[in-house]
């Protein structure tokens, strides 16, 4: 969950999360979510970020988006006039994980290191193929997204990803790695993914049908 709030303005919902330059803090595999009784708390400059923005990770890690000309003083002050925001989606987690059938924990946590296994060997194949050097891959369990590329090279993989059909897991990381030729979604880029995955479309298509479900 994510409080999206002008520094000095009232306590709101929250709006569309900020688009990253690139990877914003390390992309490693989240660890399960134990004890949220005290949070650990990320400060993080952000050069696009308007805003002081607040949010509440699925491990219960607090992470505050500090803009460019923001200050950590100002920053801790509106974090801690959150707190009961960030309380309430810290009880919702805990419930929520509470609700998760124990077995169906442990299917989700098998698939994550299967995933951790098998997803980076398969990109950096694919990298290999098409003359690309990948600087660093990382598997994550991110909300909005099913991969993404720094303009360093790191490309970080859903970990829903090993339960797709092999050609829309290739789809996925074939166009994460167009990104390190291209950093944008131009009529140039998806022509570079069309070269290297004919069938993105119908990649497309399924992950739009099923993804939601996963």
């Amino acid at each position: 969950m994510q409080l999206n709030l002008a520094f000095d303005a009232a306590l709101r919902e929250p709006s569309e999360p900020l688009e990253p330059l690139e990877p914003l803090e390390p992309l490693e595999p989240l660890e399960p979510l134990k004890s949220l009784e005290r949070p650990k708390t990320l400060f993080v400059r952000h050069p696009r970020a308007r805003r002081y923005v607040v949010t509440v990770r699925d491990d219960g890690v607090v992470r505050v988006t500090v803009p460019r000309r923001g200050s950590m003083r100002e920053a801790r002050e509106f974090a801690a006039r959150q707190e009961e925001w960030i309380e309430r989606q810290r009880r919702r987690l805990e419930q929520e994980r509470s609700a998760v059938p124990p077995d169906a924990e442990d299917a989700r946590r098998q698939a994550r290191m299967r995933a951790t296994r098998e997803l980076p060997p398969r990109l950096m194949t694919l990298a290999a193929e098409h003359g690309l050097t990948v600087s660093k891959v990382s598997v994550r369990n991110q909300k909005w997204r099913w991969g993404s590329c720094s303009r360093r090279g790191h490309i970080c993989l859903n970990w829903r990803l090993v339960e797709t059909p092999a050609w829309v897991r290739d789809y996925v990381m074939i166009h994460e790695l167009m990104h390190l030729r291209r950093m944008d979604h131009s009529r140039k880029f998806w022509k570079l993914v069309a070269q290297a995955c004919p069938d993105y479309q119908a990649a497309r298509q399924w992950l739009r049908e099923h993804g939601r479900v996963l």
